[in-house]
């Protein structure tokens, strides 16, 4: 039941225009290509976080846990940077 609502949404987020901008800024390190690689790459955060600093190379660099393995401290602590990231890059 949950896999029937969850890969129908999936396959429409990941249809949408800046999923498909982030994608075509830089490469992705997805290993078999599937929708769900893909999504987890991007919650995981350590690919925004490289596109963010080739949108801003002042920025300082802050280390990104780069083995995520579903831990949702270390997504958690990726995606901080990067909204600090994008905070900077705005003031």
């Amino acid at each position: 039941m949950e896999n029937e609502v969850f890969t129908p949404l999936l396959e429409q987020f990941m249809l949408t225009p800046l999923v498909c901008w982030v994608k075509s800024v830089g490469h992705s390190t997805e290993t078999d290509g599937s929708k769900l690689s893909k999504y987890i790459e991007l919650v995981d955060g350590i690919y925004l976080n490289e596109i963010m600093l080739q949108i801003n190379p002042k920025a300082t660099v802050q280390r990104t846990n780069k083995k995520v393995n579903n831990d949702p401290t270390l997504r958690i602590h990726n995606l901080s940077i990067l909204i600090r990231q994008i905070k900077g890059y705005y003031q």
